[in-house]
């Protein structure tokens, strides 16, 4: 066998464990994803805290002509957001919402 024989089955294997692989993290994803809305879905109709609320925080960023930047805050109001692991409803997670509770708007 030649080294040139030896290439194409090698492609192949790996383009097979490649796309086996790919296939178990969508998969994985697409499952977690199912369960996490089933497990929102029964807290909505059993009325178990399935919406939080988190302080935010706004500002705006004002790019000036001299190139510099100046920030307006404005006052922080609760915003609701999903006891979850994904966002639904339109919501974003109140896990994510605590870690990230700066809401900049660039003007």
């Amino acid at each position: 066998m030649t080294p040139t024989t030896l290439r194409p089955s090698l492609k192949a294997k790996l383009k097979r464990i490649v796309l086996i692989a790919l296939a178990i993290i969508v998969g994985t994803a697409a499952v977690a994803y199912g369960l996490d809305f089933a497990v929102f879905e029964t807290r909505v109709i059993a009325k178990k805290n399935p919406y939080g609320a988190v302080m935010v925080n706004p500002y705006y960023a004002v790019l000036m002509k001299d190139g510099k930047t100046e920030f307006i805050f404005d006052p922080s109001y609760q915003q609701s957001c999903v006891n979850a692991l994904f966002p639904h409803a339109g919501q974003l997670p109140c896990w994510y919402l605590s870690r990230h509770p700066d809401r900049r708007t660039d003007v």
